[in-house]
């Protein structure tokens, strides 16, 4: 091959595909469909100075990527490995590192800190920061569970669901659940209302009128709520409301309730 003459490029059907694939695919990087372009247009026999007039590039670059196909065809067009110093932590240390963290505890404390560990395996905390953000641990973070010890409680989430999923015919599935404690609470003064170029506004301070308790029914195929607040949380206050709840449904139509077992709920 002679100074200046472009290599021939010539494309199997398969390398043709995937080539057309990188220009086409959405999302794919726009380094990579820019590369497949200039090796396509390459098996069409264009020069170099025409396939980069043709994509806006310059001369360079599209040998670059030429000759790279050219010599190992689609793993060409990939980056290769920058050079950079190399890691200071190997993989075997690295697993043992997430296994301390995981199954180990420091002496004196319940988690192991950035410094603790650092010091415990002999690399800096930055580097500690860095692989544990890496496998996602966070050990300052704590969250809590909770297991059911009912042994039909499979076959209760099974009957719940498929009322959710599938109400019956000619029923109504309502979700009811109650709000204690709610705060009835009121402005010392009435709300200025918004104008042009001016929020509404309202003052800091509040009255307090008591507590009020919020029962709800939820229908979940319509989305409509009944709802009904009253002065106590009792078992007696709990029937009024399934009253209320019936008073607003047709009377040819079954009900079902989901809820919870709080104390107001359950029989007497």
């Amino acid at each position: 091959m002679g100074k200046g003459r472009a290599v021939a490029i010539e494309l199997t059907d398969g390398e043709e595909r995937e080539l057309l694939a990188l220009t086409r695919k959405h999302g794919a990087p726009q380094a990579m469909a820019e590369r497949a372009r200039i090796v396509l247009a390459a098996a069409t026999g264009l020069k170099n100075k025409e396939i980069a007039s043709k994509l806006g590039l310059c001369t360079h670059t599209v040998g670059t990527w030429r000759n790279r196909f050219a010599e190992r065809r689609m793993d060409g067009l990939y980056d290769e490995p920058r050079p950079g110093v190399p890691r200071e932590i190997g993989d075997e240390e690295i697993g043992a590192l997430i296994r301390k963290t995981l199954e180990t505890q420091p002496k004196g404390a319940t988690h192991w800190s950035l410094r603790a560990m650092a010091k415990d395996v002999g690399h800096s905390p930055s580097t500690v920061h860095r692989i544990w953000r890496a496998f996602g641990l966070q050990r300052h973070r704590v969250e809590t569970f909770k297991l059911s010890s009912d042994p039909l409680f499979v076959e209760k989430v099974r009957d719940i669901v498929g009322l959710y999923l599938a109400p019956p015919e000619r029923a109504v599935v309502l979700c009811v659940d109650e709000k204690s404690q709610v705060q009835a609470l009121d402005r010392t003064q009435p709300l200025l209302p918004m104008r042009p170029g001016q929020a509404e506004r309202r003052t800091h301070d509040y009255t307090r009128h008591g507590t009020t308790s919020l029962f709800a029914a939820l229908d979940v195929k319509a989305g409509t709520i009944v709802g009904k607040c009253m002065r106590r949380h009792r078992a007696s206050e709990f029937r009024k409301f399934l009253d209320e709840v019936e008073g607003n449904v047709p009377v040819d139509l079954d009900v079902h309730i989901v809820m919870d077992n709080y104390g107001t709920t359950r029989p007497s």
